[in-house]
């Protein structure tokens, strides 16, 4: 029971990736609070199935939803100790000349906004008692550019990659340690949406581990870079793609 005492928020943490962290790290020990925006049921099921947990929906680009929603956690679960900041997607491909200003917007704010929100908002009580990890969500599209149509989603994802360098920086010093991952393609509705088959296929084909990867490759890189095993790791971003782009 890795986590054992520990109060840990995960945004986005209904479904998917965010799904499996908020399960892995109640299946450690912790108390965790994750948030959710329509993954109602999905939500539900979660609490019924880790007692202890607690679903709060909320937009994670809002600021006053996040302060509300790391006030909440305080006050049910107690001060935060563990931050992932998951939330986030691509919304819809759109090549670059036919984007609008409002699509760019929109992607910094669900994937960018979220991040630097949560953090924000999270460090508030983790500075004063000087202790504390934060993940943040990446992609691989900040390192490739991304697929076809995604120089939106590339570019906001790119963006949290330096903010998890920055932030490190900045709270190190406090006792904080900001790290992240950047998944490549993983096995969940975000591919059943914006990917075909054949392009499924096909990355499989070309990634050396010969799979796609699932969201629990994901969620035990999290609790690793959460977790005390990683004390003396801050500043990085762990790709979790099977050897794609090598």
């Amino acid at each position: 029971m890795e986590f054992e005492g520990k109060v840990v928020l995960v945004t986005g943490g209904a479904s998917g990736i965010g799904g499996a962290a908020t399960r892995a790290f109640a299946s450690a020990g912790a108390k965790v609070a994750f948030t959710y925006l329509t993954s109602e049921d999905e939500a539900r099921a979660i609490e019924a199935e880790n007692p202890g947990t607690l679903g709060l929906k909320a937009d994670a680009s809002d600021a006053a939803a996040m302060a509300e929603i790391v006030a909440r956690t305080e006050a049910e679960l107690g001060p935060i100790d563990v931050l992932f900041a998951n939330a986030g997607g691509l919304i819809k491909r759109a090549r670059c000349v036919d984007s609008s200003l409002e699509l760019w917007r929109e992607a910094f704010e669900i994937n960018v906004f979220s991040a630097f929100l949560a953090a924000q908002a999270a460090l508030r009580v983790m500075e004063p008692r000087g202790s504390g990890a934060i993940v943040l969500m990446s992609s691989l599209a900040a390192y490739d550019g991304g697929g076809h149509g995604a120089s939106h989603y590339a570019a906001s994802k790119g963006a949290v990659t330096t903010l998890v360098r920055s932030l490190a920086k900045e709270v190190g010093p406090l006792g904080i340690r900001v790290n992240g991952v950047a998944p490549g393609l993983i096995g969940t509705r975000f591919h059943d949406i914006f990917n075909t088959p054949e392009g499924r296929a096909n990355a499989v084909k070309n990634t050396p581990l010969r799979r796609e990867g699932t969201p629990q490759d994901v969620a035990d890189t999290v609790l690793y870079l959460a977790s005390a095993r990683a004390a003396f790791v801050t500043g990085e971003v762990v790709q979790i793609n099977g050897g794609t782009g090598f």
